[in-house]
């Protein structure tokens, strides 16, 4: 059974190449080692995508070199090949302090963002904050969103959805081929209705509204729905005005849709360049100034990276799509390996992109925060 499912898979990225219509997109969950090193650098040959565009390139001049120091005596050359990374790099004060790249990855080269997508869409909402397109975090979901009105959905707020406390159930299991993560994109269409919307219509409910903290793809999802419906303009444009173009990111990004509906997802679509990852968490550190003007409502930013919800982890948190720690850092995380971490006391950014051999699992995760934690002893040497 494990050939023939490779051999399944090895077939649907071949016929994918061309961003084939009504492609899976969930089954990148599913593909293999080489199928992660080669596709993640690439996946709007997979997958139908829209441009960000991009501006005059911020500069990240270059500062003095750092060495991290791993408390078991590691070398981030050997941290690099074991956990399959792609790329990493720390900018501190605004000046790049370590650049490395793996895996035949380039300055040039768009790695898939998966998770840190979703505090790209956060952000976006504190932009339609400020421009008046959201009224308010606290409207009702179905505000925006009218067609979730039947079901669970219809008490919940923007900031629960922002939260992921909206206490509608949801199964985040990515090694299981039935969970929600992996069927959000399935179903029957319904013209006029983005059908993850159609998905997620009938969920049932589980906890009360802001009860219980869930992690949920399928709600940043909807946010980014939410955000096309309240700007009228795809995220990829709405992030190409807000933020690409006047901060001034150095290459285009693009944003995974639906080649149907065209709905982008929220949740898990964005590939960008390993320096214009840096260049958003140095966008956030100057307080969300680009081209000389605030882009986030006033006290987006503090609100929205401080914790909100318990997740049960003693010093983390989550805030409004970033994961949050006690010391006043931040993070947006990625399965496989995905990192934007900012550190606003250290002036920090560090950024990494990786093709991990599983989704996330406990040995992975302390890894990397080793990894953070082996930059931060390197800072403070």
């Amino acid at each position: 059974m494990t050939a023939v499912r490779g051999l399944l898979l090895a077939a649907t990225l071949v016929l994918a190449a061309c961003a084939t219509p009504h492609a899976r997109r969930t089954d990148v969950l599913f593909w293999n080692q080489p199928e992660r090193d080669a596709a993640f650098r690439a996946m709007e040959t997979h997958y139908a995508s829209n441009v960000v565009h991009h501006g005059v390139a911020h500069p990240l001049p270059a500062g003095d070199a750092l060495q991290p120091r791993f408390a078991d005596g590691g070398t981030l050359d050997t941290y690099m090949t074991a956990h399959h990374v792609a790329g990493v790099m720390v900018v501190q004060n605004g000046r790049v302090r370590l650049e490395r790249y793996g895996l035949g990855a380039t300055p040039e080269t768009r790695w898939t963002s998966f998770s840190v997508a979703k505090s790209f869409t956060s952000t976006l909402v504190g932009a339609a904050l400020r421009d008046g397109s959201i009224h308010s975090l606290d409207d009702k979901v179905t505000r925006y969103l009218p067609e979730l009105a039947a079901g669970a959905y219809r008490d919940v707020t923007v900031r629960q959805l922002l939260t992921m406390t909206s206490g509608v159930r949801w199964n985040e299991d990515y090694v299981d081929p039935k969970s929600d993560v992996a069927m959000m994109y399935e179903g029957a269409r319904q013209p006029g209705v983005p059908l993850l919307v159609t998905y997620m219509a009938p969920l049932p409910r589980e906890f009360a509204p802001g009860e219980r903290w869930v992690y949920k793809t399928g709600e940043t999802d909807l946010i980014g729905i939410l955000v096309t419906r309240a700007t009228h303009k795809t995220l990829a444009a709405y992030l190409s005005e807000k933020i690409w173009k006047p901060y001034g990111m150095a290459s285009d990004a693009l944003w995974l849709k639906d080649d149907v509906d065209g709905t982008e997802a929220g949740g898990s679509g964005v590939s960008a360049t390993l320096a214009d990852y840096a260049r958003l968490g140095q966008f956030l550190l100057e307080g969300g100034i680009a081209g000389g003007k605030p882009v986030l409502a006033d006290g987006w930013l503090g609100d929205a990276t401080h914790k909100h919800a318990d997740i049960g982890v003693p010093g983390r948190g989550y805030g409004y799509q970033w994961w949050t720690y006690d010391s006043g850092a931040f993070a947006g995380i990625g399965i496989f390996g995905q990192l934007l971490y900012i550190d606003p006391a250290r002036h920090l950014v560090i950024a990494q992109m990786a093709a991990w051999p599983v989704a996330t699992n406990d040995e992975q995760a302390r890894a990397r925060t080793a990894f953070v934690d082996a930059v931060i002893a390197g800072l403070d040497r």
